[in-house]
């Protein structure tokens, strides 16, 4: 049996139009809706020309030339299949805290604000274990 997504208590009746989480009532909405985020649906890789069909905004991050370190698309689209961060960007503090260092004028200090917070620690050891472990993957194919 599914429960609400938000209280955690019942079964829920409604789905969020904009992130798609399951709701059991108009208070449970109301709570949810401070810190809903859209969905953010995978865009197709073309190994060919290495751009999204879609618009995903990915190039604009990776086009820096002074960043050693570049992950490709292929193991930044891991993140988005990745049951584990679903469930961690179920917390709202978690996207508040995503929101906040998105938001910042000073990304470096917003960051090291960030680290200072045991969830946001975890999501981002998520990420680059997701990441780390999808270059194995990648090189070592079985």
């Amino acid at each position: 049996m599914q429960l609400c997504n938000v209280c955690c208590e019942q079964t829920p009746k409604y789905r969020c139009p904009t992130c798609e989480i399951r709701y059991c009532s108009l208070g449970c909405y109301k709570k949810h809706k401070d810190t809903c985020l859209p969905v953010v649906k995978p865009c197709s890789y073309n190994p060919e020309d290495a751009v999204c069909s879609e618009a995903c905004g990915v190039e604009d991050l990776l086009h820096e030339d002074d960043i050693i370190d570049k992950v490709p698309l292929q193991r930044l689209q891991l993140l988005g299949q990745s049951n584990e961060l679903r469930d961690l960007l179920c917390n709202p503090h978690l996207r508040q805290l995503l929101r906040s260092v998105d938001g910042a004028q000073r990304k470096d200090e917003a960051m090291k604000a960030a680290m200072q917070e045991p969830l946001f620690v975890e999501f981002s050891d998520q990420c680059l274990k997701l990441v780390e472990d999808g270059a194995t993957a990648l090189t070592n194919p079985q």
